[in-house]
């Protein structure tokens, strides 16, 4: 069995302790990485590969920033999001697991959107058409994949509080749902809702006084999964209590285990 982390830690070397004590409770064998905010040499390599992982990195200085963390052999797929050679946030990287039955893990940072009076909300849309135009194809070639990260989707009127208040913001405006329902249908499995339907399993609590303690959060961070990928899906849970330490992200990690 295999066990898969997503979170977006929100600084890496502010969050160290968090991800080593991460590794030490949670034992996960792969861990998909955002906002790690931080240039690839900066990146605090020798304290996670003395916990036994080999490093993938797309860093970028203050902003963004994926990585994947494995334990398994693993080899670099990509490290952008097709479609689009100007783009250079740091948002998608892609690598290969090499065990007997290998499956692809991508780390996904997709874009806030907010203000849409701006151009983030064109670039969420225009990247979250890149995205399914690039997971089309892996559908049509039987791959097997799991996508984790940080979505900055708001799926559902379960995935937050009140959602009459999202209506007019880029993570449940209807041309971003527009977009992640058409994801969706390309057959992908929501990994979380396979295994723990209950209403209002946050992710994410902003650092307004007051959102954790009345958990007033939101669910943006999803692990999907390919039809493949979704057949050898064991279980599928957040860790809710890393958003209790001392100077926590404001996300918390999310795992799937398959076999």
């Amino acid at each position: 069995m295999t066990k898969i982390v997503s979170w977006n830690v929100n600084s890496i070397r502010v969050r160290l302790p968090h991800l080593l004590e991460l590794i030490d409770t949670v034992q996960p064998e792969i861990i998909l990485l955002q906002e790690t905010k931080t240039e690839d040499s900066t990146f605090p390599k020798d304290e996670i590969k003395n916990k036994g992982y080999q490093i993938i990195i797309n860093g970028q200085k203050s902003y963004n920033g994926v990585a994947i963390l494995s334990k398994l052999p693993l080899e670099l797929v990509i490290d952008y999001l097709p479609g689009n050679n100007d783009d250079t946030q740091a948002r998608y990287l892609e690598a290969k697991i090499l065990i007997d039955n290998p499956i692809t893990v991508s780390s996904i940072y997709l874009p806030n959107g907010n203000p849409i009076d701006t151009d983030k909300f064109p670039y969420k849309l225009d990247w979250m058409d890149r995205l399914y135009t690039h997971v089309k194809k892996k559908i049509i070639n039987c791959e097997t994949f799991l996508l984790g990260g940080d979505y900055n989707i708001i799926p559902t009127a379960e995935d937050a509080v009140d959602i009459s208040k999202w209506y007019k913001d880029a993570l449940h405006h209807p041309e971003s749902l527009k977009r992640y329902r058409n994801l969706m249908n390309l057959g992908l499995t929501d990994s979380l809702k396979s295994f723990n339907s209950k209403p209002y399993e946050f992710t994410y609590w902003d650092y307004s006084k007051g959102s954790w303690e009345k958990d007033n959060g939101l669910r943006i961070d999803h692990l999907l999964a390919s039809p493949f990928a979704a057949d050898r899906l064991i279980d599928c849970q957040v860790e809710k209590r890393f958003r209790s330490l001392e100077r926590p992200s404001d996300h918390v990690p999310i795992w799937c285990q398959i076999n």
